[in-house]
């Protein structure tokens, strides 16, 4: 948890930081306030912070048998939004760096650091998440892998996360 919680510290300082850099010594911008552009972000933060509340609510409420400590699992779950898609909560998280980009009001953010970032998640997703999952669940994570796609964006899926 503390490892996760120091990669997601240094994916935004790194990218304010790095946006700033381009903006100012490659696109040449200086930030400038913008209402529909800071809407924008805010929107795609509450967007992030909702999904990850609902889908941590499900894992609270589903994923534990027992006496387990707080943000750990012991169960596979498969209710909900879990039953169409491994990763929401994932999926909830990509929308922080958009959020702050748009924020920032940052070009550089938005089209570069933005997506280099949720490219980034996607890959601690394959090299660390799912490894440990199927470490911790074994051959039924396996077979949940199987049946149900890391991110679903269909909109019966969708429904399910919004409901």
């Amino acid at each position: 948890m503390k490892f996760r919680s120091f990669v997601w510290v240094a994916f935004i300082l790194g990218g304010i930081t790095a946006s700033k850099l381009m903006d100012k010594f490659i696109f040449n911008t200086k930030f400038h306030f913008n209402a529909l552009m800071f809407l924008i972000g805010i929107i795609l933060l509450l967007l992030s912070f909702y999904i990850s509340s609902k889908t941590g609510k499900l894992l609270k409420k589903f994923g534990k048998e027992g006496d387990v400590p707080r943000f750990q699992t012991n169960k596979l779950v498969r209710e909900g939004i879990y039953s169409c898609m491994r990763h929401p909560m994932h999926l909830g998280l990509m929308f922080i760096p958009f959020g702050i980009a748009f924020l920032m009001n940052s070009i550089s953010y938005i089209l570069f650091i933005a997506p280099i970032t949720v490219i980034l998640i996607f890959v601690l997703i394959k090299t660390i998440e799912e490894p440990e999952a199927i470490k911790k669940f074994g051959d039924e994570y396996i077979k949940y892998m199987k049946e149900v796609p890391m991110f679903n964006l269909s909109l019966s899926c969708l429904k399910k996360l919004f409901q």
